[in-house]
Formats: structure tokens, C-alpha cells, sequence
């Protein structure tokens, strides 16, 4: 069954015949009223993806979320990765975060490789403080880093 949330996933892909073919025209879907809310409207956290590849790097780098949304952490090649928080970093009041759930960043460096995030294995983080937060995988530190930035309401 197509719905609004359906439409968005395709990103573009065939968008027009995604949408003609949920019956109707796009302007009925948001006149009409009846479409479905989408998860910023009903308050349900939204999840994010970010994928660590063999090139080793964070695609995107940088991801902008809201307060209580979720990022999902994928392995999408053969080599292992981690993410790790920069402790010092983090803004006032927000918990650390790191694959392999270490409660710091030196507990995270030296017990390496435990909390590797190997392939088609994922690590997830639930956002509850708004700010920046840049992270980076410990065996590749020297060019794999990214940031979340956390967004309020």
C-alpha cells in the first residue's frame, strides 16, 4: 500500500510514477487531508543511517537529526570499523556514546577491537541532547571522522 511515507523513500527515484501510482494526484494527498503523518508530526523518533565503507569514511560525514532520533551505524564492506564519541567534545549533559557501549573514550581506545562494527553488523545511538557531536573509528582516526548534529524541536 502506498502512503506518504512510501513516497519519500523512493527519493527521488521514478517520484511522479511512485506517486500515480498510490491513486490520486499529490495535491489530493495534502488537501484532502487524509494523508498519513509522518514521524516529526506524531512525535515517534525518526532513524538515520550512516554507512562505513571500505573507503573509509562516514557517508554523510555530517547528518543533522532532531532530538530523540535515532542514527544507525551500518558496515557496508569488508573492513571493520567502530565509532567512537570525542569525549571532550560532546556538548554539556549529553551521554557518551560508542560502539561496543564503553562509557568513555579512553575505555573505547584501549579495548579496540572489541566494539568493531563488522560487516552488515550495525551500532545505534538515540540523540536525547540537542548540539554537535563529532565521533571518529578508532583504526582509521587519521581521515574517518564525522559529526551528528542534534537539532531541537
Amino acid at each position: 500500500m502506498c502512503n506518504r511515507r512510501t513516497v519519500l523513500r523512493l527519493s527521488g527515484v521514478a517520484l511522479t510514477g511512485g506517486v500515480a501510482g498510490c491513486g490520486g494526484s499529490s495535491s489530493d494527498a495534502t488537501e484532502g487531508g487524509t494523508e498519513t503523518p509522518t514521524e516529526m508530526e506524531t512525535g515517534t523518533p525518526s532513524a538515520h543511517t550512516v554507512e562505513m565503507t571500505d573507503s573509509l569514511n562516514f557517508e554523510p560525514e555530517t547528518l543533522t537529526v532532531s532530538v530523540g532520533d535515532t542514527v544507525d551505524w551500518v558496515t557496508t564492506g569488508a573492513v571493520a570499523h567502530s565509532v567512537t564519541a570525542y569525549e571532550e567534545d560532546l556538548p554539556d549533559g549529553a551521554a557518551y556514546f560508542a560502539s561496543g557501549e564503553f562509557d568513555s573514550e579512553s575505555a573505547a581506545r584501549k579495548s579496540y577491537p572489541q566494539g568493531s562494527v563488522s560487516t552488515d553488523e550495525t551500532y545505534s545511538h538515540t540523540f536525547e541532547t540537542a548540539g554537535e557531536f563529532p565521533y571518529f573509528c578508532i583504526p582509521h582516526e587519521s581521515g574517518m571522522v564525522g559529526t551528528v548534529v542534534v537539532e531541537s524541536g
